[in-house]
């Protein structure tokens, strides 16, 4: 019904003057990078976590809206808002309070990695031992899941925009260019890997060099980014392993038995 991004573009003509939203969702996210001084394309939630109510409510708005577009009455949906783990009661009620100011008439809150095992299918009301570990954009959960309950949970603040960041950053360090955060996640999509594969992969890129101040292009192959995403990822396996160590041995039997699932958009790496 509805996947979009979780971009706001905020027009604001004159210093001082009231701020317009000009886009949301794709539409605003094709802007990053790309926008004139009095338009700022911008996550309004970082880190899984709300960095800015007031534009986060709008969005959420206009997600409703979208949604219920042929309604004749205002739209009062019921809202479910998956959390981080690591979520503390203070950013938990942010959420709430601002889908409810965004027009949801009840408000549910679930963990991230509950929700990704409920549609991964997996049988988490059975006493056997499940491990989830949800690759966000701002966020990884690690959860081992059993008779519907999280028996053990972290949150670390490493995600697909980490990894785009470590790919910004191996380029500038390595070939002397800065390139933006859409060119990057393009990367990641088409070469990114965690493991290296049979194949190398390539891909074209555009620059501007640091040091002549002009654009250039050059190529990337899928060695590079796995040696560009090397840190973030290792972050996330030591997560993983610090589960294993913490979850009672039963359960850690279960998990070795049946192994993990992975989901989320980091997960689509090669």
């Amino acid at each position: 019904v509805l996947d979009e991004p979780s971009v706001v573009a905020i027009r604001q003509d004159r210093v001082g003057s009231a701020k317009s939203v000009a886009a949301v969702g794709h539409a605003a996210k094709q802007m990053l990078g790309r926008t004139p001084g009095n338009i700022s394309a911008i996550r309004p939630m970082k880190d899984g976590v709300i960095a800015d109510f007031y534009v986060t409510e709008k969005m959420l708005q206009h997600f409703i809206k979208q949604v219920h577009d042929n309604s004749v009455l205002k739209p009062s949906p019921r809202v479910l808002v998956c959390v981080p783990c690591g979520s503390t009661q203070v950013e938990r009620r942010a959420i709430r309070e601002s889908a409810l100011g965004a027009g949801a008439r009840e408000v549910y809150l679930i963990d991230e990695p509950m929700a990704a095992a409920i549609g991964a299918g997996l049988r988490v009301s059975e006493p056997t031992g499940s491990m989830v570990v949800d690759i966000g954009g701002g966020t990884t959960e690690v959860a081992v899941i059993s008779l519907n309950g999280v028996v053990y949970s972290s949150s670390v603040r490493i995600g697909g925009d980490r990894f785009d960041e470590a790919i910004i950053n191996y380029v500038r360090r390595n070939y002397g260019s800065l390139i933006g955060e859409a060119t990057a996640e393009k990367i990641k999509h088409e070469i990114g890997s965690a493991y290296p594969g049979d194949e190398v992969e390539e891909i074209e890129v555009r620059g501007r060099n640091l040091a002549e101040g002009v654009p250039r292009s050059f190529s990337l192959n899928s060695n590079e980014i796995l040696e560009a995403l090397q840190e973030p990822l290792s972050g996330i396996v030591s997560a993983v392993m610090v589960a294993l160590e913490q979850c009672p041995p039963e359960l850690a039997s279960d998990i070795s038995e049946n192994g993990m699932v992975l989901t989320g958009g980091g997960a689509l790496l090669k």
